[in-house]
């Protein structure tokens, strides 16, 4: 059966307004990796110029019907806002975890969007206007460690992932683009759903527009004389905290500050390969995948050893001798 639909002008045109809060966007590869089988993610360039492309009404045209697949980014750096807040929980029982937060969500009036994926599902959340992404974080870290739902990262290698992953965003920076709904996931090869209506894009558009939205009063009235829990502080952020953790896995040794312009893959850093750079090769700057929430994990896909990578940057590993 195909997968490809058509969108009207109107569901394209919904569509960007309730999901779109920046232009910068990534696009799923259509092929897996070779090494990892992943679909991963990239930042479409001109090629003319080699700058990023700004997202447009015809890509999520393109999106919707099915030809390429795109991942959105929550918080716009101009303003630190976010349009929508999104829980991805994809680990064992998760969906357990995901209609637990729908129920207590609902108790303070707010009206989340369950979508399936393929291991668990997405929660997503509409604000009425963009209101700061920190605001958003503390409402909803605090609501799951209040319920005891697992959150990934805060001392826990599984648990709810919840979009945008910064408080705030620095100049250059993307933060962590979760894949736009209603899309096709190339890695499951079919588009996933939300429950709350018939499996149309008419439909399903028309369901998340008659959602209730939050509003900036009711934010404020649910974060109250809260923070953001101390063990959850910018958990998931490419900068402060993941530098900190590489430094307590590795030592004085931490290889974000040892690569050249690390960019955002997946849920990888992507760089190029000292020990393959040495060699000359590795000219496109993507052998090395370093993970982001635990960026002492990394790897050559050519091939390259831990002691080649270190060695290379001079910072060879120690030799344990034995008593």
């Amino acid at each position: 059966m195909s997968l490809a639909l058509k969108a009207k002008k109107e569901v394209v045109n919904d569509y960007f307004h309730l999901f779109v809060n920046r232009r910068a966007y990534v696009v799923q590869s259509m092929r897996p990796h070779p090494e990892s089988g992943h679909y991963y993610y990239y930042r479409p360039k001109a090629k003319a110029t080699n700058k990023s492309i700004c997202l447009t009404e015809g890509m999520i045209r393109r999106h919707l019907e099915g030809g390429v697949t795109v991942g959105l980014y929550a918080i716009n750096p101009a303003t630190q806002r976010c349009k929508w807040v999104a829980i991805d929980a994809d680990y064992k029982d998760a969906m357990e975890d995901l209609l637990k937060l729908q129920f207590y969500l609902t108790q303070d009036h707010v009206s989340p969007a369950l979508e399936m994926s393929r291991r668990g599902g997405h929660l997503w959340i509409f604000l009425e206007a963009p209101q700061l992404a920190r605001d958003c974080r503390i409402y909803i870290y605090n609501l799951a460690l209040r319920l005891g739902v697992p959150v990934k990262g805060v001392r826990l290698q599984e648990g709810i992932e919840v979009f945008p992953k910064q408080d705030e965003l620095r100049r250059g920076e993307f933060g962590n683009a979760m894949r736009g709904p209603l899309g096709i996931h190339r890695g499951a090869g079919k588009r996933f759903w939300f429950y709350g209506a018939n499996y149309t894009l008419e439909e399903q558009m028309a369901y998340l527009k008659s959602l209730r939205k939050v509003t900036a009063e009711e934010l404020g009235r649910f974060i109250e004389g809260k923070s953001m829990p101390s063990e959850a502080r910018e958990t998931g952020g490419p900068s402060a905290t993941v530098v900190g953790h590489a430094r307590a896995a590795q030592g004085a040794f931490n290889i974000l500050e040892r690569v050249s312009c690390p960019r955002i893959v997946g849920r990888n850093y992507v760089a190029r390969c000292p020990s393959c750079a040495e060699a000359g090769h590795d000219r496109s700057g993507d052998n090395l995948a370093i993970s982001i929430d635990e960026p002492w994990k990394y790897k050559c896909w050519a091939g390259c050893t831990k002691e080649m990578i270190r060695a290379a940057l001079g910072f060879a590993v120690p030799i344990r001798r034995s008593a």
